[in-house]
């Protein structure tokens, strides 16, 4: 047994063993970098997907993008699918987000192409000067700028380690002889597929590739054999984004469908061109990039999907047809308790934390609804919508315990500084949500006891209720411009409006006694009254104290 990992006829265990360490040290330094450029760029990254519209080479634009940044397709498409599910985005602006996904992940395999060249010594250097920047750095920027370099570093110290391995198994026959002997091309898009899927990184599988190439290891006896593999690998990327749509709604199970189906049909068209030109490879990116096998498959992968985004995006209206064909739509998708949330986003904190920002401004407007229907109970003396206080306050308990342990699955992730700090300024905001609900129910009961006991108010009483209560509309309005842009500008602008309900409150309570000296108003109507008017300000004492913490 011994002499199967040691004889010269055979691969020597420890080049296997280099070859699983050198993808660790790939894997590691696609992670680093990855994670720290999501937080580097954080804003950018919102401000792109808030920008995706109906134009589709725009949305082409920003999958590219936010996929060259991330260094991750299959997580693009996974959060593309989370968008879809929340009904962020419609399934028609996901197909174009996911074409270009395909296309931004190219950029890993161009990074590891450049170990042909003689910079790749240099750019390993770049591991240590990003790890004394991560360690000795004192301002987050400069650290998590050192990590991404490190990441950047350790992909070519990945790429070195592989390459060094399949040199010497290279020289052992029965490895060359069995690389060599795999030429039939569903074998080998089958064991593109398959690696693909088990390492969920068709970056990772062209990294070794490339590495093959450039340590001289031919697949399949040379020609289009190399290619077939690389067309495997983008099916087998499709893995991560179906696994996560289990689960989802319907239309987000059909993003998940279109990523698949796009990467299928581009790799009929490619399989039909290949076998009917067995020399493609030699005429065309044998001769383009002569001398340079790594570059020749780096190109391959974006050529691939770049000509398929080009012949595919016309046709995206029927790549959605085709998806509701097999993923067939539901009587009832089962509602939500969060609709902008899901840990789908997971994959990029910062998105995450931008959906809870959405669900937590969704929630300040459940809050209104509930406060506006009990004041208008208790203005209109009609109590035949006051049930529904009650099922909008239970709403937003169930949502608020969503969103909470939502927020604390976003804490565990790598995050900034800033970020942390939004998360803590969410927590907070959510108390005072839980406050605002609160302050519903108890005007609900007023407007009930008030009706129940046939207590009177004066139409004067009832005028100045209504207006303190449109002067709460107006924060309303102000507080949630605040949560959904995440800018606390109109901070000055809302405690204004707070210390004129807190004049309103105490001109309220004034006149309120003035009616009692005059006996225009019944003493058991009081309690009811005073503790109203206590509640619709500490209403606005809230809403202050939402626009403070998104200021912060």
């Amino acid at each position: 047994m011994l002499a199967f990992f040691t004889s010269s006829a055979q691969v020597d265990l420890l080049d296997i063993v280099a070859l699983c360490a050198g993808l660790g040290v790939f894997l590691m330094g696609m992670k680093l970098m990855s994670d720290s450029m999501e937080k580097f760029a954080n804003n950018k990254l919102r401000n792109l997907l808030n920008s995706v519209t109906n134009n589709k080479l725009k949305g082409v634009g920003v999958g590219a993008a936010v996929t060259a940044i991330i260094q991750s397709s299959s997580a693009t498409t996974v959060m593309t699918v989370g968008l879809v599910n929340a009904g962020v985005l419609t399934l028609v602006q996901s197909v174009p987000i996911i074409m270009g996904a395909n296309i931004g992940t190219t950029i890993t395999a161009q990074i590891a192409a450049l170990q042909s060249f003689d910079v790749t010594t240099y750019l390993e250097l770049l591991t240590v000067i990003g790890a004394f920047m991560a360690l000795l750095g004192r301002r987050e920027r400069t650290k998590t700028i050192g990590v991404i370099l490190a990441g950047l570093g350790l992909l070519f110290v990945g790429l070195d380690i592989m390459s060094g391995a399949m040199a010497d198994m290279k020289d052992s026959p029965f490895f060359s002889e069995t690389i060599q002997t795999i030429t039939n091309p569903f074998l080998l898009v089958l064991i593109g597929l398959v690696f693909t899927g088990i390492i969920q990184s068709s970056s990772a599988v062209t990294g070794i590739l490339v590495s093959m190439a450039a340590s001289g290891i031919v697949i399949g006896g040379g020609g289009n054999a190399v290619l077939y593999v690389i067309l495997g690998t983008n099916i087998g990327t499709c893995v991560t984004a179906l696994l996560s749509s289990i689960g989802a709604n319907t239309n987000g199970k059909r993003a998940a469908v279109v990523h698949l189906l796009f990467n299928v049909i581009g790799t009929i068209v490619f399989m039909i061109l290949l076998l009917c030109w067995p020399s493609f490879y030699d005429v065309t990116l044998a001769v383009w990039f002569e001398n340079v096998p790594a570059t020749q498959i780096a190109m391959f992968h974006t050529f691939f999907n770049v000509v398929t985004t080009l012949l595919l995006l016309p046709f995206s209206n029927v790549l959605v047809k085709l998806s509701k064909i097999i993923v067939k739509s539901k009587k009832t998708d089962k509602e939500k308790v969060c609709q902008f949330i899901d840990d789908r986003f997971l994959e990029m904190p910062s998105i995450a934390i931008s959906q809870a920002e959405k669900e937590i401004a969704s929630a300040i407007g459940v809050a209104k609804s509930a406060l506006d229907i009990a004041v208008d109970a208790f203005v209109g003396k009609n109590n035949d919508r006051l049930a529904e206080v009650e099922q909008l306050r239970g709403k937003l308990l169930k949502s608020s315990a969503g969103i909470t342990k939502f927020l604390v699955k976003v804490s565990s992730e790598q995050i900034s500084y800033s970020d942390e700090k939004t998360l803590s300024a969410l927590h907070h905001i959510l108390t005072d949500i839980d406050r605002l609900a609160e302050l519903a129910e108890n005007i609900r009961r007023y407007s009930q006891v008030s009706q129940e006991r046939g207590l009177e108010f004066s139409q004067s009483v009832m005028g100045e209720i209504s207006e303190m209560h449109s002067k709460l509309g107006d924060q309303f309005a102000a507080v949630l411009t605040s949560v959904e842009n995440w800018n606390g500008d109109l901070l000055p602008q809302i405690e204004e409006r707070e210390n004129q309900i807190d004049e309103c409150k105490k001109a309220l309570l004034d006149s309120h006694i003035k009616r009692l000296n005059d006996g225009e108003c019944k003493i058991e109507s009081s309690s009811v009254f005073i503790n109203l008017v206590g509640n619709l300000e500490r209403v606005g004492d809230h809403l202050a104290k939402i626009a403070r913490s998104v200021a912060q």
